[in-house]
């Protein structure tokens, strides 16, 4: 009995082992694919857009008279003008932003891509002692980002625009002081992943501020160092997430995460790194049953037993690649259990093969590798099977002479 028991030990280990390495590969093939396809769906949809509020300043002229030695030594006064820069505030903000969730899959992952329509209206007040030309600024989110019906309209008029390297800007010559004036602003572009709206770099402070974000999605997110939006509304396709303030300073900005499908490469590499528990429990009540029944089960009938559990992560691991990753975990669970049982019933009889066995199986292997569809309950789970499994074989062996059986 103690050889067997080292022997059943011994294939445990090198059954894990190869489930290591079966992982790890998973995992790398998932990690480089990533790194490549990440960087061609950005070329291709886009990146995460993060949009920043215009900046507008007040830029007057001011005579700065210097004195200089000329070469005989005279003293020589010039004039030169310079630009002072005060910076007008954003009075009043109001904006919309409508995403549509597009996702799609690349090798072995899913990269949440959306389209997103943005509007936004500003008012500017100028500052009441500085009289001088407004000039307005607007950096796009992206620098290599598409942006389809553009338009960018102070006070009603679309403005002559020197387009920059990452944005654009506007001069608006002499407007009065404590003049107010309406800018406007769209565009529809692509990105991934997340949007995030931020006021400025570092604290900024926001006045008569609202920002309405409509999705046609539901499990949305919010990115770090965001704030959560003051009212949520359900609609017909998603949710109505708006942020309104009064005057509101603050360091953090606002976004929404999109919602990520179940990534097939990271949930298959996950499994089988999980798998060794998976064939611990299996084993143990495959030796529990054995006694039980007085069968005779053979340290080598345990590698093949094993071996058949390898092979729904092996093939689990490439199935992936080709079919969604619920289809491929149902034909990995027929095929591993077919094997199991098709050769227990030929070792141990039909009877047990068909009951004892194949319930295990379907527990140990099946239950708990879908346990990962679930987020945040999956060790919930498999501690619930294992108690579970715990108090029934304490319950079945509670009368075994067990020095007796290992004389």
């Amino acid at each position: 009995m103690t050889k067997s028991i080292a022997a059943i030990a011994g294939v445990f280990f090198v059954a894990t082992l190869g489930w290591m390495i079966l992982g790890g590969t998973i995992d790398a093939r998932t990690t480089t694919q990533d790194r490549e396809l990440r960087a061609k769906v950005g070329q291709l949809w886009g990146s995460p857009l993060d949009q920043s509020a215009p900046a507008a300043t007040l830029e007057v002229p001011r005579l700065v008279e210097t004195q200089e030695q000329d070469k005989d030594g005279r003293t020589v006064v010039k004039h030169s003008t310079v630009i002072d820069h005060f910076p007008v505030p954003l009075v009043a903000s109001d904006i919309k932003i409508d995403l549509h969730l597009d996702q799609r899959k690349k090798g072995l992952r899913w990269y949440a891509t959306y389209r997103a329509e943005f509007t936004a209206r500003y008012e500017l007040q100028t500052p009441a002692d500085h009289a001088g030309d407004l000039a307005v600024g607007f950096s796009f989110p992206s620098q290599n980002g598409q942006y389809d019906d553009f338009r960018f309209e102070l006070d009603g008029t679309s403005m002559s625009v020197t387009r920059g390297g990452s944005g654009v800007s506007a001069l608006l010559s002499h407007p009065a002081p404590l003049s107010r004036h309406v800018l406007v602003l769209h565009y529809v572009s692509q990105g991934l992943e997340t949007f995030t709206y931020r006021f400025a770099e570092g604290i900024a402070e926001a006045r008569d501020f609202q920002l309405v974000a409509t999705t046609d999605f539901d499990d949305y997110d919010f990115p770090g160092n965001t704030m959560s939006p003051t009212q949520k509304t359900r609609t017909a396709s998603g949710w109505e997430l708006t942020w309104k303030y009064k005057s509101l300073v603050t360091g953090n900005g606002i976004g929404v995460a999109m919602p990520q499908k179940l990534d097939p490469g990271p949930m298959a590499a996950r499994i089988s790194f999980f798998a060794p528990v998976s064939l611990g429990f299996f084993f143990f009540l495959t030796f529990v049953i054995a006694i039980l029944r007085g069968l005779r089960i053979h340290p080598m009938n345990y590698f093949f037993l094993a071996a058949a559990f390898f092979a729904f992560h092996l093939l689990l691991g490439y199935l992936v690649d080709h079919i969604s990753i619920h289809q491929a975990f149902a034909v990995c669970s027929a095929v591993s259990i077919f094997l199991c049982v098709s050769y227990l019933r030929i070792v141990v009889g039909t009877r047990f093969a068909f009951l004892e066995f194949a319930l295990a199986q379907l527990v140990y292997l099946v239950g708990f590798s879908y346990a990962f569809f679930f987020a945040g309950f999956t060790g919930l789970t498999v501690t619930i099977g294992a108690i579970v499994t715990l108090f029934l074989v304490m319950q079945f062996t509670a009368k075994i002479d067990w020095a007796e059986k290992f004389k």
